[in-house]
């Protein structure tokens, strides 16, 4: 059986953190800035941790070496 490669595009998109909770960008950034209200903006900062059964998916499929 060959080993499982970890999807490099989740490397590049997911943090695993020490606790095991996956971590990502806010989104809802990419364009249409100018719709949102400054403080919705500022808001978007930043990182968040994704929802526990998002996350064991995430660490499952995409990230099985983390």
């Amino acid at each position: 059986m060959p080993k499982l490669k970890t999807k490099s595009g989740a490397k590049k998109r997911f943090k695993v953190t020490a606790t095991g909770k996956v971590m990502a960008a806010q989104s809802g950034k990419r364009h249409g800035m100018i719709k949102r209200t400054k403080k919705q903006i500022r808001q978007l900062r930043g990182t968040r941790v994704i929802f526990k059964t998002d996350g064991d998916n995430i660490k499952k499929y995409f990230l099985p070496n983390a």
